[in-house]
């Protein structure tokens, strides 16, 4: 009883440190020193409208997905020590979950993630082994019969490694370490492929945790299991410098590349070389040439699929990416990842799930004028239900890992750096307690509606009068921003760049960034264009009509019921050809109304943009979807005589649209 209670003390004060914002991790050598540092999971807090998202999150399926998917995330999986799902599923649900229970500092929610984090610390064997460890015969809905595969382990270890941060529960650094004895024992005979091929093109999940736990505890053979890692992943260094990999349709799958393009920088930390940082470079950068869409992500459904604006992009691979690039933030401190990261964000992310986060899609397009049952042209077809939103439509890997994507959003939104100070690198409404070396707190506010204006107002309160460096990121798309201090005018920095403001700090000084936005275009496939301003992509306002269907053909597999969504107004049309000097009176820019709790749909966009267009006859419907995009500039193309006034909004708040438009000459 006396052993019990110890326990049970031991674990509330370090509950009550991790509370208080207990301080980063810092590197060990000879790990690199990111300039960069997470922040104690809890440490910030959303406002505004994405603190709005993560509330529809608890409400909606984030919440209850025990209780809306009780085939897979009931009492029988397998992390619950049942025989039901003993694979990816559970932890990929529990990975979104925990991390938004902890910022919410909701004690239901997290009461719902304590038996699965509890099981696992529990399963742990004598020999290191955790996880379930028994496998089962075929039931129809669920996957039991690769238990000791490596990969669903990975996603387990993101949770404990966030537990941890959220508690100090020092359980999690016994389980790891002797779960990375047992890896560095097993590996050399049953390496990362033995059992699925997934564990191979993920590998960098698993060492970025290795690589955090070195920092905790210093463990010498913890570098070398983090080098017997690296050589069982997949080369992703090799495949980005001196392969096709990118440029190939159906070289890979879409979920490892948004997780492996994070591999060459997460090996950087211990061997930082040149060829990591310029593999990756050129990884995104062909990636954008040969596969890239105007929302951020790149034809994938499920293999890399090339650029036409028809192809998916799977949900998975919005949540995936965006946790790779948070990561090769905080290594690289790279303005352009930061860029990337925000794309995501606030362009592809909230349009693939629905308003009350109950259902999602499973790949979304570009280009996308119908959501209905319909087998298209895409690398992986599910019953035809790909497109539609529900909750099992497509496949339902998705519907366990969307959960992750604000909650890590959030979870980067602040840093602790490497000269001792703060880092506000992607921009949202939000509150942070950062603790830094030598004792001092520095409370923040950041007031804003960015994405959707362009002032952002920083207050800064350190626990005593202090000098450190704040960290502002100005994007690569703002040509000169603003920064004040106090009311005055500080500096003008131009942009892609981040800006240091080193001074002594007191209680109440306040920062405004300025970060002005302005229309210009991108240019995709056939020479099509996208309209943007600041992070955000414009897309066209179509017309819609919803039906809810109730699926009695194959429920099991694509749930009882989906919706479908028709236009009920045209959308083949083609922008007028504009020069980059006239963009501002060809595009009106302008407030459509206030930015709400919640304007990720058509009708509260909070903003909007005029412009003429013509519709183009030839351009129509092919296999329920927008046809071919005519090629930009087409001789003798032939289009409708009438100029039209149309109107684009945030690609985030639309359902259907066209965001990459064919250009056409100006009829005289």
């Amino acid at each position: 009883m006396k052993k019990l209670l110890f326990s049970l003390l031991v674990t509330s004060c370090l509950q009550a440190n991790a509370q208080k914002g207990a301080t980063y991790t810092p590197a060990k050598a000879p790990l690199r020193s990111n300039p960069y540092s997470e922040l104690p999971l809890g440490a910030i807090k959303p406002q505004g409208w994405l603190r709005e998202m993560l509330v529809r999150q608890k409400n909606g399926s984030t919440g209850k997905l025990d209780e809306l998917y009780p085939l897979v995330m009931g009492k029988r999986n397998g992390w619950l020590g049942g025989d039901g799902d003993q694979w990816e599923r559970g932890p990929y649900w529990i990975d979104g979950l925990l991390p938004l229970a902890y910022i919410l500092d909701d004690k239901e929610l997290i009461a719902k993630t304590k038996p699965w984090v509890e099981w696992a610390i529990a399963s742990q064997q004598p020999d290191g082994y955790f996880g379930p460890s028994k496998d089962y015969g075929h039931e129809p809905g669920v996957q039991r019969d690769n238990s000791r595969d490596w990969w669903p382990k990975m996603v387990v270890l993101k949770i404990l490694k966030q537990y941890y941060s959220a508690t100090g529960d020092q359980r999690v650094v016994t389980l790891m370490t002797n779960y990375f004895k047992y890896q560095l024992k097993e590996l050399p005979a049953k390496p990362l492929d033995n059992w699925t091929f997934w564990a191979r093109y993920r590998g960098a999940d698993n060492l970025a945790v290795v690589y955090w736990l070195y920092n905790v505890t210093g463990d010498k053979f913890l570098l070398d299991l983090g080098n017997l890692i690296h050589l069982q992943t997949f080369d992703y260094t090799n495949a980005f410098l001196n392969t096709d990999l990118l440029s190939t349709r159906g070289s890979i799958h879409c979920v490892n590349l948004a997780q492996g393009i994070k591999a060459p920088l997460i090996y950087f930390q211990h061997h930082p070389e040149q060829k990591y940082l310029d593999a990756t470079k050129k990884g995104f950068a062909d990636l954008r040439k040969f596969n890239g869409l105007a929302h951020g992500l790149y034809g994938g459904d499920e293999a890399l699929h090339g650029n036409d604006p028809t192809q998916g992009s799977e949900l998975c691979s919005a949540v995936e990416m965006m946790f790779s690039l948070e990561s090769i933030l905080e290594i690289t401190g790279d303005v352009g990842y930061a860029d990337m990261l925000e794309k995501v964000a606030f362009n592809a992310l909230p349009t693939q799930a629905s308003d009350d986060f109950m259902t999602r899609q499973y790949f979304q397009q570009a280009n996308q004028v119908m959501m209905t049952r319909h087998h298209r042209n895409f690398d992986v077809n599910h019953g035809g239900t790909d497109v539609c939103m529900g909750l099992l439509t497509g496949y339902p890997c998705c519907t366990s890992n969307m959960h992750q994507g604000w909650p890590k959003f959030v979870q980067n939104l602040w840093y602790a750096t490497a000269d001792k100070g703060i880092a506000a690198l992607t921009y949202s409404a939000s509150e942070a307690n950062i603790k830094l070396p030598g004792g001092i707190s520095v409370a923040v506010k950041e007031e804003t509606s960015y994405p959707f204006e362009e002032t952002i107002k920083f207050t800064v309160n350190p626990s005593v009068k202090a000098v450190f460096p704040f960290h502002m990121r100005i994007p690569a798309w703002c040509k000169k921003a603003a920064i004040q201090v106090n009311g005055k005018l500080w500096l003008e920095p131009d942009g892609n760049q981040i800006v240091k403001l080193t001074r002594e700090w007191e209680k109440g000084d306040v920062v405004e960034l300025t970060l002005p936005m302005h229309i210009f275009k991108n240019t995709w496939v056939e020479n099509s264009i996208s309209v943007e301003r600041g992070p955000l992509t414009y897309a066209l306002k179509v017309g819609e009509t919803s039906k809810l269907v109730k699926n009695e053909k194959d429920p099991i597999d694509y749930g009882t019921s989906y919706t479908e969504v028709r236009p009920t107004t045209p959308w083949n049309y083609g922008l007028i050809l504009t020069p980059d000097s006239k963009l501002e009176e060809q595009y009106k820019w302008e407030v459509a109304k206030p930015v709400s709790n919640y304007p990720w749909n058509p009708e509260n966009a909070p903003l909007q943009i005029k412009t003429k267009a013509r519709r183009i006859p030839s351009w129509g419907l092919y296999n329920e979807m927008a046809g071919p995009i005519p090629y930009s500039m087409t001789y003798q193309l032939e289009t409708e005589d009438k100029e039209e006034d149309i109107v684009l909004i945030p690609y985030g708040c639309t359902n259907l649209r066209i965001s990459q438009f064919p250009v056409i000459h100006k009829k005289k």
